[in-house]
């Protein structure tokens, strides 16, 4: 069927000597020749940043992205994203993704959120990944934990968010808990790992079952306990800083994100079907932040 499919749209581009007829089918014992294309050059340009790379193959690379990076540029945010680093890095180790020579991303991490991520670097390992993120681990080959600190201490300490996701009506930058038909299923699981301050903080791990913008920032919000820092679903916690002591009030302001790490992510290598594993510690404002958590 892929041959069919490109030999009529050669058809439609006028550029098919032998196969006239876009109804044409494959039959049995026919031999068919396919020439593909070499993959045009992207238009974003390549920026030498500095990447903190966890491993790297032909087909992939996998990499610890810091708080403050975008991921792929957009308006807004045109130049110094993770695709500029990432085709700088890779040069002519890219093959075509789509037809153009980039790296392909396949998941995405927040701007202000920090962790391991993967990028394909070939059609091929670019269709594996995005099966394995589109079954969201429920096929066992996808795993995706966060580390999160939280206002107060979540009840039981062993939960699952069941709730939609939709842009927020009022805000367009926001996303929101939603029973709207065009709601994306949305389902978090936590676990508290540890409570300080008689429960004003909590560190969660977060385990995703699926993939939405925002997702734990609004769950965790939802169930009211909005993440540390959070500028867009934080908002009323405010008050809240003022009972944490000088040196978490400190650690909290130079964070000046939310406190959101992606920790783990695993999945199977899509050439060798290998499983894989990687871990991203805390960066150095979360762990600073944790200290004196644990210090107070």
């Amino acid at each position: 069927m892929l041959v069919k499919s490109g030999a009529c749209t050669a058809i439609r581009n006028n550029n098919a000597d032998t196969i006239k007829d876009p109804a044409w089918r494959v039959k049995p014992n026919d031999e068919i020749a396919l020439t593909v294309p070499p993959p045009i050059e992207t238009a974003i340009t390549g920026e030498n940043i500095a990447l903190d790379i966890l491993h790297e193959d032909d087909q992939i690379i996998v990499l610890n992205k810091p708080a403050g990076m975008v991921v792929h540029p957009a308006p807004g945010n045109r130049e110094a994203t993770l695709v500029n680093a990432l085709i700088a890095h890779c040069g002519d180790t890219l093959s075509g993704i789509g037809g153009e020579k980039r790296p392909g991303i396949v998941h995405r991490l927040d701007k202000d959120t920090s962790g391991v991520m993967v990028a394909a670097k070939t059609d091929a390992a670019h269709l594996s990944l995005s099966a394995q993120f589109a079954a969201h681990g429920r096929d066992g080959r996808m795993q995706r934990s966060y580390q999160a600190l939280v206002w107060g201490t979540p009840l039981p300490g062993v939960g699952r968010v069941d709730a939609g996701l939709a842009r927020a009506l009022h805000n367009r930058r926001k996303m929101a808990v939603s029973t709207h038909e065009n709601a994306r299923h949305a389902i978090t699981n936590y676990h508290v790992q540890e409570s300080f301050l008689d429960g004003q903080v909590t560190r969660l791990n977060c385990h995703l079952e699926t993939g939405r913008t925002h997702q734990i920032r609004v769950h965790m919000a939802h169930i009211g306990h909005p993440v540390l820092g959070d500028p867009l679903y934080g908002a009323g916690m405010k008050s809240r800083v003022s009972h944490l002591n000088a040196s978490t009030q400190s650690a909290l302001e130079a964070l000046a994100r939310q406190a959101l790490h992606a920790a783990v992510l695993g999945f199977e290598h899509p050439a060798t079907g290998v499983r894989m594993d990687f871990k991203a510690p805390l960066p150095l404002d979360m762990a600073r932040l944790l200290a004196t958590l644990e210090n107070a």
